[in-house]
């Protein structure tokens, strides 16, 4: 979160201009842009300015000049609630009012945001910064202003602390360089401990939105603004000093930019030393932009990056909700789209610094209240009532929408269990046009492709099979895969179906399906497996998972041994990101390629057959008639794959009347083109 700009202060205008290059790279990483994988970096630029700045004040106000500490906290507090309060209640309003679907999210966001603890509340959420299969969450951002705002609270008291300890010689009078080693060996030993709980395959957001493991960045700027005090700057340098000077400007904004360019959200490199480099080259930029014979920090300083910078607090705070509320479902990035999102945030972030924080700032709040001491509320004008009538009406508005409407109910999760399911109702046929169950017209194999040699099933899917047993999906229970199966003979059944888990990780307090399939092994199960797996397992290759898809295919097909087995493969609706369908399709030919290896292995190819309607607009998972279809096709793809008392297909199942542009091709020998 930038720290806002206070006019009447001695800092640099070159640093608005570096605030103006940090918050403009993390709109443009919440635009999509694929020019700027590396956006989010621009809060790292933030840290460690903001660690520069508030050390800076409390070195020569409340450590050396003696002013109370509480002085301090009601100065951060005036210039960051106000503004943060008016974005709450109106986001707030908006969800409710708009977006339900996101209204338990937003709430959680918005109450943990007001207690400054939004990092450690979406840590404990399992809220995914990188992997999220829905819409973005309109209040995620915040959780930088939480890191900062406990900085402001823990920093003070440790450096009245430390500078106690710590004695320095007695003619470095503001110069502090020994309390800035004690510092710097604190922010080493942060980064240290992002380095060592960073693991490839598990999600990042503990240690990227973790107060310990982020602390390293704010405590550069602070070891900075120990050893270089503006005050102590001076313009007459020899020209080879500022030569110098300029050119290790230039190299830390080059370093800053290329990150922001060319650095990725699921690099390994930013959790082992990048965003250290990151820090170092905010700490080269700083120390230049405040030299006031630096010509880099003039040109930092020009009038339309400074105008940016000053509001850049605002801006930070604005533009994620309106970027995530005015986003269409499955929406691609588009430039005409993010010119308005921008121009409306800016918009917004100017009329939050005019009419919100420069009047708090310059204590008209405070002039109110002391004159209705005196006359009472009979002082106030007429435009002073109508605009405190109007921001109350609409904050009791939007705190009474906000507490009193409930999302859309969730779907429950089927746990796992072992069902015995009576054959159900032969289904009723109808035609593929996405209103109910497809016609299946298939060539018939020898024995019957319409019942499967299966008695039993131990079904594994993730969180794209919450749907299949669930009566929130699918409240006709003839519709259910469960009575899928048992029309096509299945009579004993077991389900492992657990959302956020693949076969190599899993969420906090669950199991990873390998662990749950090998228990279900163990118990001495013997029958066919089907494996829905392989989303998620997707998302972890991509995020750098060192356990690669041959790999985890092999796991569970040693788990099953010469058993049968049909994976069904997956496919998405989403271009960018983990859950890509280029990603997706990697998965559905590594599927293939290991078909080759195992003679009782099966690739029901569902990614030919599963319509774009059938999805919900997170483009990962499905609604009622996608589940419909799913558990129905599943059943059949199944009876086809092994059906009763013949041969069973070769690897790939196909259903092919309803067969469409499949990103899998078969070879002229009936093999697989690994290549789609």
């Amino acid at each position: 979160m930038p720290e806002p700009t206070v006019q009447g202060e001695r800092y640099a205008p070159g640093l608005d201009g570096l605030r103006a290059i940090a918050v403009l790279a993390v709109v443009a990483y919440h635009l999509g842009f694929s020019w700027a994988p590396g956006g989010l970096l621009g809060v790292g630029v933030f840290f460690t300015l903001s660690g520069y700045l508030i050390t800076d004040l409390l070195l020569d106000r409340w450590i050396d000049g003696g002013a109370p500490l509480l002085d301090f906290w009601r100065r951060r507090a005036r210039r960051l609630l106000p503004a943060l309060y008016v974005m709450l209640i109106v986001v707030g309003a908006w969800v409710a009012i708009a977006h339900r679907d996101l209204l338990a999210e937003a709430r959680g966001d918005a109450w943990s945001a007001l207690l400054y603890v939004n990092n450690f509340w979406q840590i404990a959420q399992h809220s995914s910064y990188f992997a999220r299969l829905g819409p973005q969450p309109p209040l995620q951002h915040l959780w930088s202003l939480a890191v900062e705002e406990q900085f402001y609270v823990l920093w003070p008291w440790l450096l009245f602390a430390l500078s106690r300890v710590v004695r320095e010689a007695p003619q470095s009078r503001r110069l502090r360089p020994r309390l800035a080693g004690v510092t710097l060996l604190l922010a080493g030993a942060s980064a240290l401990e992002m380095a060592l709980l960073y693991h490839p395959s598990l999600d990042s957001t503990r240690i990227y939105e973790g107060t310990d493991t982020r602390a390293f960045g704010l405590l550069f700027g602070a070891a900075l603004a120990m050893v270089w005090p503006r005050e102590r700057l001076s313009v007459r340098i020899p020209a080879s000093a500022r030569r110098v000077l300029d050119c290790l400007g230039v190299l830390g904004l080059a370093v800053i930019v290329v990150m922001f360019w060319r650095t990725g959200e699921y690099s390994g490199f930013l959790y082992q030393g990048g965003l250290v480099l990151l820090s170092l080259a905010t700490v080269v930029v700083i120390a230049v932009a405040v030299h006031p014979a630096s010509r880099i920090g003039r040109a930092l300083g020009v009038a339309p990056l400074r105008w940016i910078g000053v509001r850049s607090y605002g801006i930070y705070l604005w533009h994620l909700p309106v970027i995530a509320l005015t986003n269409p479902a499955l929406a691609q990035p588009s430039a005409i789209r993010a010119l308005w999102q921008v121009a409306l945030s800016v918009a917004l972030a100017a009329l939050s610094w005019r009419l919100i924080e420069q009047p708090v700032r310059q204590g008209a709040l405070a002039r109110t209240l002391r004159r209705t001491r005196g006359t009472g509320l009979r002082a106030l004008s007429l435009p002073v009532w109508l605009a405190a009538i109007g921001a109350a009406g609409t904050a009791a508005a939007a705190l009474a929408l906000f507490l009193s409407a409930t999302p859309a109910p969730l779907p429950a999760v089927p746990a796992s269990a072992t069902l015995v399911v009576p054959p159900a109702p032969a289904p009723r046929a109808a035609s593929p046009d996405g209103t109910g169950p497809p016609v299946m017209v298939s060539r018939v194999l020898s024995g019957n492709p319409s019942r499967s040699s299966c008695a039993s099933v131990a079904y594994f899917g993730d969180s794209t099979s919450e749907g299949l047993n669930s009566p929130d999906y699918l409240p006709n229970p003839g519709q259910r895969i469960a009575a899928q199966y048992a029309r096509i003979g299945v009579k004993h059944q077991v389900y492992e179906i657990d959302g956020g888990d693949s076969i190599v990780e899993s969420l906090v307090g669950q199991t990873d399906m390998y662990t749950l399939a090998h228990g279900i092994e163990r118990s001495g199960y013997q029958g066919c497996w089907v494996f829905a797996l392989g989303t998620n397992d997707t998302a972890d290759v991509a995020v750098g998972s060192n356990v690669s898809r041959s790999a985890r295919i092999a796991r569970m097909m040693s788990i099953a041994g010469s058993q049968p087995v049909m994976w069904v493969n997956v496919r998405s609706l989403l271009s960018t990101g983990p859950y890509a369908e280029g990603a997706m399709a990697a998965w559905n030919a590594a599927l293939l390629r290991a078909c080759r290896r195992y003679p009782n292995m099966r690739v029901f190819d569902w990614a030919s057959i599963v319509r774009t309607q059938w999805f919900i607009v997170d483009g990962i998972h499905y609604g009622t008639p996608g589940y419909r279809w799913r558990a129905r096709l599943i059943a059949d793809a199944l009876a086809r794959a092994f059906p009763a008392g013949g041969r069973s297909s070769r690897c790939l199942v196909e259903l092919p009347q309803l067969r469409h542009s499949s990103p899998l091709k078969l070879g002229r020998s009936g093999g697989e083109n690994d290549h789609p």
